[in-house]
């Protein structure tokens, strides 16, 4: 099915995040490296991780860190709240070397590519005060990119997914593995851009669904059988006006949109909710 159009906005570094649990403490946690320690012991055994003795203490020094930071910016008045999750005795180096793709880095040596057309929703007006795309049905479960910089990959089929449903009513699970592994502008699990995800869906002739083509979180050779099972196409995509949030704002009040976000700090590390105004 022919589905239109695809929108992105392009910032700096992409991360997608999988269903992550958290684990929750209190501030009587916080109160002494004993109870620390058994925090932190009780992490492992929830998080089933297992280490030995040094590294163990090591580590321990990174969690002590990263759970006083948690309880730091949940006393703060913030918008949104962090939880501990699986990335507890994680530095944030360590957590962006491993999740974050590099889409700055990739956009520096190829240079920034545009959108097909110019901006359609230019003139659109009677905005919305808020739109939220999963309640209409337009957005597919929570997806794990695993140790795979294909964050690229993730943000563009969502997109597709989103266009998809709102031009067919049908919601597909796209495959973000297709375009690990056959898109060759971009650089599978080492990083990439959008746009090159949908100028391949467009000149492939659309995308496969992930029942055919699974994920594996991990860079493979193009199955050519499965690749010729396209179930979505588009006719092209546009680039959101940089600066420019009303032109953001009209483009998200259509469909969901294609975004890479700076999720280096760690804040994103630890993210678990957004507060409702």
């Amino acid at each position: 099915m022919n589905t239109g159009k695809i929108f992105l906005v392009c910032l700096s570094l992409a991360l997608v995040f999988g269903l992550i649990m958290s684990f929750e403490f209190s501030e009587k946690d916080l109160a002494s490296e004993e109870s620390l320690w058994d925090l932190y012991e009780r992490w492992q055994s929830h998080q089933m991780v297992s280490r030995d003795l040094t590294e163990r203490q090591r580590r321990f020094n990174v969690f002590k860190e990263n759970v006083r930071h948690i309880h730091k910016v949940n006393k703060m008045d913030k918008p949104y709240k962090l939880r501990l999750n699986k990335f507890g005795d994680m530095t944030n180096h360590e957590f962006k070397s491993a999740y974050g793709s590099k889409i700055k880095h990739f956009r520096m040596l190829h240079g920034r590519q545009g959108g097909i057309g110019g901006f359609a929703h230019e003139k659109t007006g009677d905005l919305p005060l808020s739109v939220d795309w999963r309640k209409k049905g337009a957005v597919t479960g929570v997806k794990d990119q695993g140790k795979c910089g294909s964050c690229w990959a993730f943000s563009a089929v969502v997109a597709v997914e989103g266009i998809n449903k709102i031009k067919t009513n049908e919601l597909v699970s796209l495959a973000e593995q297709e375009l690990v592994d056959c898109e060759t502008d971009n650089e599978g699990c080492n990083g990439g851009l959008m746009e090159n995800a949908f100028e391949f869906i467009k000149k492939n002739g659309g995308l496969t669904t992930e029942k055919i083509y699974p994920y594996s979180a991990r860079d493979g050779n193009c199955d050519a059988s499965k690749r010729n099972s396209p179930v979505v196409m588009i006719d092209g995509y546009e680039s959101v006006p940089e600066n420019d949030e009303k032109a953001l704002m009209k483009a998200v009040a259509n469909q969901p949109i294609s975004v890479a976000i700076d999720a280096g700090g760690s804040d994103l590390q630890f993210y678990a909710e957004s507060l409702k105004a």
